[in-house]
């Protein structure tokens, strides 16, 4: 593996600038399934107990269809055609349209508000817009121009009616298939990836065929997500479909690998499909497992789990029932990634025998750079070895992690200063802290824009201390802050568990989880209050964002007035009033 790991980095330096000069294409492999896998189930969409399908020669005939539509309209050359709707099966069809027709795709968060997309459909020069199962079209709809060119989606049941635009149906059949789709270079641009912008205005990531067809070499050499080469791979997507992650690892891992692509028809019934499915891949944000794991402890205390689990037999039928429940009794790879995840949360699950393979990558290096096995038990809390083709360094001035590899991004769309700051002399900025140990691991301390000073002039790092309350299950998200006071405070958010103990109860057990914690740090760091917040933390109050990291700016607008008096309370944990 490390020769093959070591050819490819080779590779990158020397063969890649000659690959791009001799216009290589795009080998879409979409086109050898849809042949072999004709009548196949390719898209599965439910609705209620009912799965409707479309297989690969399906699909492909509609895209076939749309992209004749889409070069029919006029559009000028390398149009940016701009997609906003949830996960479903015409998101995938309006994608590879989207290529066959020569096109960059500009996908956006199904979440956005209406002045958001104004201003992004503006920046992002998008030419069309597909729009698609979303709640929010009372709202984006004023924001979007009259005659704006825009194709929208059948009816979904419990979302908004798109009332403008050409109907999906009406469009695609009137038109015959296209008979030469569109081969793009491995030079040309794939598509401009919005950041959900958790760390400041949104950047668009401008990703090449090249990054997109670089990824293939981590399935192909080391095979991470256990994918069946020929073809037997059912891929569930729930995580928005803009996304780089759930864009890589789900949609094009299934075009390139052959299987069927499931999708969930809302919040309510995420659990029953996913048991429905029991997908051979599944990949969650951190808070999904803190979800999936206070809803274990909920039903089966931990002392009563640990007990049944120290019972040979038993503790067979206990995992395998756990499984089945969450839907992952067939799952050959688990994952977790766009945010950190407590080393003790993998340690929980693997002790009911779910690995948790963490990975770390930012959209900006097509969501590749390092991931660590959920057995790999003496380095979890690491975030792994680069993947193959990645070499990480750390700059030594400011603890940075710099990563290079074939899947680092072409740059920000419009902004060259931006460009400039964060790829410099071929290496990628990150903008996260970390350290390299003497096995090549990568340990992330925190963001650079993170660290906060005290009153003190000390440099607190949010993340390293936010990773002491992993262990406490009453509580299901934590943020440290506390700009210019003289100690940290931490503002928490309570889990169904913590709900659940009386009031003063919670508080002495807080209160001597807090002094534990503080036992163990040094003086400018130790926490001088915990703040219990009412209000939970939402997309829609714009705490989370769409990937469900917190967004540390936006905690500090809604409550940094509070600060000093929480601080200067002498009580150690306290409730919101």
């Amino acid at each position: 593996m490390f020769i093959s790991c070591l050819f490819h980095i080779l590779e990158d330096e020397i063969i890649k600038p000659y690959r791009m000069s001799n216009s290589e294409r795009f080998d879409f492999k979409f086109y050898e399934w849809e042949k072999k896998f004709h009548d196949r189930p390719f898209l599965r969409q439910p609705f209620g107990d009912q799965w409707e399908e479309y297989t690969w020669a399906e699909a492909g005939q509609m895209a076939r269809k749309l992209a004749k539509g889409l070069k029919s309209m006029g559009l000028r050359d390398d149009a940016h055609i701009g997609l906003i709707s949830k996960n479903c099966r015409e998101w995938i069809i309006a994608d590879m349209a989207i290529m066959m027709a020569g096109y960059v795709s500009v996908p956006f968060f199904p979440s956005l508000k209406g002045e958001e997309l104004e201003y992004l459909l503006d920046f992002g020069d998008v030419d069309l817009l597909f729009v698609g199962k979303i709640e929010t079209w009372d709202d984006i709809g004023s924001h979007i121009p009259k005659d704006f060119p825009m194709i929208r989606f059948p009816h979904y049941r419990g979302c908004t009616v798109v009332d403008r635009g050409e109907e999906w149906f009406d469009f695609i059949n009137r038109y015959q298939p296209l008979k030469e789709p569109h081969v793009p270079k491995l030079s040309d641009l794939w598509t401009i990836i919005f950041t959900s912008g958790t760390t400041g205005n949104p950047k668009g990531v401008e990703l090449s065929y090249l990054t997109l067809d670089s990824t293939k070499i981590i399935t192909e050499e080391v095979n991470p997500l256990k994918v069946d080469f020929s073809g037997n791979n059912d891929f569930i997507s729930y995580l928005p479909l803009n996304h780089i992650v759930e864009r890589v690892v789900v949609e094009h891992v299934c075009m390139r690998f052959g299987g069927s692509l499931s999708f969930v028809e809302s919040i309510d019934s995420f659990a029953q499909n996913l048991k429905d499915i029991q997908p051979h891949v599944f990949f969650a944000a951190p808070r999904i497992w803190t979800k999936f794991q206070l809803g274990i402890l909920a039903k089966v205390p931990q002392k009563k789990l640990d007990l049944l689990l120290k019972i040979p037999l038993v503790s067979g039928l206990i995992k395998k029932k756990l499984k089945k429940n969450l839907g992952l009794t067939r799952a050959r790879s688990t994952v977790s990634g766009s945010a950190p995840i407590p080393v003790t949360q993998i340690e929980w699950f693997s002790k009911i025998g779910i690995y948790i393979t963490n990975g770390y990558g930012m959209t900006e290096n097509c969501a590749i750079c390092t991931q660590v096995d959920g057995r790999d038990f003496g380095k979890l809390d690491s975030v792994g070895k680069p993947q193959c083709g990645v070499e990480v360094k750390i700059d030594p001035k400011t603890e940075e992690v710099l990563m290079r590899g074939p899947y680092v991004m072409d740059g920000y769309y419009k902004n060259e200063k931006m460009t400039k700051a964060t790829l410099l002399d071929g290496w990628l900025h990150t903008g996260d802290k970390g350290y390299l140990d003497e096995d090549n691991y990568l340990y992330i301390t925190g963001r650079v824009a993170d660290s906060f000073k005290t009153s003190k002039g000390k440099f607190i790092e949010p993340l390293t201390l936010e990773n002491y309350f992993g262990t406490i299950k009453e509580l299901e998200e934590v943020c440290i802050t506390g700009l210019g006071l003289p100690q940290p405070i931490a503002l928490a958010q309570l889990s169904e568990i913590g709900k659940a103990v009386q009031k003063e109860e919670l508080i002495g057990f807080l209160e001597e989880k807090l002094a534990a914690i503080n036992a163990d740090l040094e003086n400018y760091k130790k926490i001088s209050t915990l703040v219990l917040v009412k209000e939970e933390w939402t997309e829609q109050n714009k705490i989370l964002g769409p990937t469900l990291k917190i967004k540390r700016g936006n905690v500090e607008k809604m409550y940094a007035a509070k600060y000093k008096g929480w601080h200067e309370d002498p009580k150690p944990v306290l409730f919101e009033k």
